[in-house]
């Protein structure tokens, strides 16, 4: 198993502010086994750690929040390997780790709110998939007004804006919606006030997605210029072996995480 990998800290749009329900997608017996399985024989073709450095994710997932990510779950499926091994498909309301199409040397996380083919807009906030009005019981609005791109896009955009974007907006907007096109996702944060995501930079592409979080290892309550930069923070290191019984998230340690259907 590779050692933690920071989930690269995101800058937010220019624009935006400063910084429960699941469902169980196998069994629980079988989701406990195949995460025990992935602690006992996971390599780097199978299992790597991330740690999350912002709070884009929240309060799904929080600041400090180590996580392990089977990046078996989404791989092609071989002939054989297809029958004995837990593959999926990308579905909506999956939590996904990918790299960001913009600078592909960043990791994110984020949750996948649109598959190839669907449409998607937003209204006051309020997220609308194939002409429907969709229900996000793991969003957070930690503001109260509306911005007129982030909050009913896809407007025109109020921030500058990446290539990959323009493109998505120029090529890919139809009647009010954003359509997805064959071979990308549109991933959104929980924290849908501060969060950079396919708003903002455009599609995932299918080949940048890394795989799904299946575990919250260990959780430490740390601020995020201490989860990134310089891979050994003295400092960092002096807290946690000073502190690690008092900011260790207790409650969180090997908790499992699942995402929620969308329809």
């Amino acid at each position: 198993m590779e050692e933690d990998k920071v989930l690269t800290a995101e800058e937010e749009p220019t624009q935006a502010p400063p910084s429960p329900r699941y469902y169980i997608q196998r069994g629980f017996i079988a989701e406990w086994t195949v995460t025990i399985i992935l602690l006992l024989f996971g390599t780097t073709t199978l299992l790597q750690a991330f740690v999350i450095p912002t709070g884009s994710m929240e309060d799904t997932l929080l600041i400090g929040d180590h996580l392990l990510v089977d990046k078996l779950a989404f791989a092609p499926p071989g002939t054989v390997s297809q029958h004995i091994l837990p593959y999926t498909e990308i579905k909506r309301g999956d939590i996904i780790v990918f790299r960001y199409p913009v600078d592909i040397t960043q990791t994110f996380v984020k949750r996948c709110i649109g598959v190839p083919g669907d449409r998607i807009h937003l209204v006051n906030k309020q997220l609308w998939l194939n002409g429907r009005p969709v229900d996000e019981p793991y969003v957070y609005h930690k503001t109260e007004y509306i911005d007129a791109y982030r909050d009913n896009f896809p407007e025109d955009p109020n921030v500058s804006v990446p290539d990959q974007a323009h493109d998505m907006l120029a090529r890919h907007r139809e009647g009010g919606d954003v359509v997805v096109p064959a071979g990308y996702y549109f991933a959104m944060g929980d924290n849908r006030d501060s969060s950079l995501d396919s708003r903002y930079w455009g599609f995932v592409p299918r080949g940048n997605i890394i795989g799904k979080p299946v575990i919250i290892y260990w959780s430490y309550d740390a601020p995020t210029d201490a989860l990134t930069g310089t891979p050994f923070n003295v400092e960092h290191l002096l807290d946690v072996v000073i502190h690690f019984p008092t900011k260790t998230r207790w409650k969180r340690t090997f908790r499992l995480i699942h995402g929620y259907p969308l329809k």
